[in-house]
């Protein structure tokens, strides 16, 4: 699905060059599970923002699913992302104004979906994430477990290739922090590629495959090394 190869990012001001990411090669293939971990300012969120399309690199090869994007422009690189990425952050990203199924239905509208289609998808997805009897309210009326079921779902409801998740439970508590990893551990075993970027040893455990970074370079990159959490008791 996708493939990094000799990718690195630099951000330069006046007087100053900043190495980011420094000779990244990483493989993903459909329906892997990946969380990539490390210390503050290792380059975790660079990469993640590059695969997520939303930066770029300085150089090297980014192919995703077999087309080399690293030049495609910013038009070409919105069109690829709306209709193949779903995105998860820390801090929900739900437009206030919007009710919870104005908030799943906005990607679907960016995709020009006839509202009748959008009124079938929406529905479905807010109830496949256990949100549906919400979806008259305002993200402010809602817990922040459910707001992030919410965001969950507005990820999910462009059938994507691909889920991003930044920091997905960074702001919940334990008990809805697992809820929502379990429920990204389930879409994955539905086949849905996972690549997570988290700070948690707890979290990373439910991914197969672990790649940790270190000042911009992978150190350590592998599958089935991280104990899944049902294995554990």
């Amino acid at each position: 699905m996708i493939t990094l190869t000799n990718l690195n990012r630099m951000f330069r001001t006046q007087d100053v060059e900043t190495t980011a990411l420094n000779n990244i090669n990483l493989h993903v293939n459909e329906g892997d599970f990946l969380a990539i971990m490390g210390p503050s300012g290792c380059g975790k969120s660079t990469l993640l923002s590059i695969l997520g399309m939303l930066d770029s690199p300085s150089s090297g090869r980014f192919e995703f699913l077999g087309m080399d994007i690293a030049d495609y422009n910013e038009k070409q690189l919105a069109q690829l992302r709306k209709a193949s990425i779903g995105f998860v952050f820390q801090s929900f990203n739900l437009i206030d104004e919007l009710t919870v199924y104005e908030n799943v239905e906005l990607p679907l509208q960016y995709l020009n979906i006839s509202k009748s289609d959008r009124k079938k998808q929406v529905e479905a997805i807010l109830k496949r994430v256990a949100i549906d009897h919400r979806s008259d309210h305002l993200p402010q009326q809602l817990s922040g477990g459910q707001q992030q079921r919410v965001a969950v779902a507005r990820a999910l409801v462009i059938n994507p290739k691909l889920i991003l998740a930044d920091e997905p439970t960074g702001n919940l508590d334990s008990k809805n922090g697992d809820e929502v990893m379990a429920m990204l551990r389930e879409l994955n075993s539905e086949g849905t590629t996972v690549i997570m970027v988290t700070h948690s040893e707890k979290e990373g455990a439910y991914a197969d495959r672990l790649v940790r970074l270190l000042d911009g370079q992978i150190m350590i990159d592998k599958a089935d090394t991280v104990v899944r959490l049902n294995e554990v008791g």
